[in-house]
């Protein structure tokens, strides 16, 4: 039985880099292509991005069976670790990861959590 789960991240981007990048990255690793048709393969998840300045804080909600948390978790990791993604327009962005890591689920995350669960 699939649970909930949290991860977070802080990158650095370089000028001009789109905050969407590493969700698509995120995306593309976990589910193979950032544009595919549902259910995600691996874990449903879902990835919100903050920008302060060059800084992206980022959230990465998804629900997966136990036994393959280690998995998405690192292919979260390796996504972000690549520090680059070409979105859809073609446009390269760059970024540095600063920190990531498993984090818990907030209570007002709670609700979206559960919709990933279904």
């Amino acid at each position: 039985m699939r649970q909930a789960y949290a991860h977070r991240a802080v990158l650095v981007l370089e000028s001009g880099a789109d905050e969407r990048a590493p969700g698509g990255a995120i995306t593309a690793a976990l589910c193979g292509h950032w544009a595919h048709e549902p259910p995600c393969p691996l874990a449903a998840h879902h990835t919100a991005a903050e920008r302060d300045g060059d800084r992206v804080r980022l959230r990465i909600l998804f629900a997966a069976a136990p036994d393959r948390v280690d998995e998405v978790r690192r292919r979260i990791e390796d996504a972000l670790a690549a520090g680059q993604f070409t979105g859809p327009e073609g446009v390269l962005s760059r970024w540095r990861a600063e920190e990531s890591g498993c984090d818990r689920l907030a209570p007002h995350e709670r609700p979206h959590a559960r919709r990933l669960l279904h």
